[in-house]
């Protein structure tokens, strides 16, 4: 995780592409466990959010594997996230929650690239697709830094 983490910083240098990712990966995921949470499922099996909760689960299961320290707070992000969710989606409803997911993930992504334009460099996921999972936790990691929360030895 740590040369992922590294390397992500190392694409990431321009304070405005900082500034830019600050604001919109959090947005990303958000948007992205939104539309989720939007498909539908059968109500005699399962609720409203079930995809996005199942994607939770892998995407902890993933960052657990690599961070343990990062896998926890980033379980507690991802749930508050899907909290949010799971508020706007009883007062939206799916088509209109739908319509909120795309325009945000669609304007989100608009301001990464921005972002990289101001880098000089291209997204890191166009390297490795694992960098999509980087970026949040690449954000954790210097948020929990600031805190004061770090890596056990």
């Amino acid at each position: 995780m740590r040369d992922w983490l590294d390397s992500y910083s190392h694409d990431h240098q321009h304070p405005i592409n900082r500034l830019l990712h600050w604001l919109c990966v959090p947005l990303i995921v958000w948007s992205v466990l939104a539309l989720l949470w939007t498909i539908p499922v059968p109500e005699s099996l399962l609720r409203p959010g079930a995809c996005a909760v199942f994607a939770i689960v892998l995407a902890f299961t993933w960052y657990w594997k690599h961070s343990h320290r990062l896998g926890a707070a980033l379980l507690i992000a991802l749930a508050v996230l899907a909290l949010i969710c799971f508020q706007l989606f009883d007062t939206l409803g799916p088509v209109r929650m739908r319509w909120l997911g795309a325009g945000v993930f669609v304007v989100a992504w608009i301001g990464q690239f921005i972002g990289h334009v101001f880098e000089g460099k291209r997204p890191s996921f166009f390297t490795d697709l694992a960098y999509l999972l980087i970026g949040p936790a690449w954000l954790m990691d210097k948020f929990l830094d600031r805190i004061g929360v770090k890596d056990r030895p």
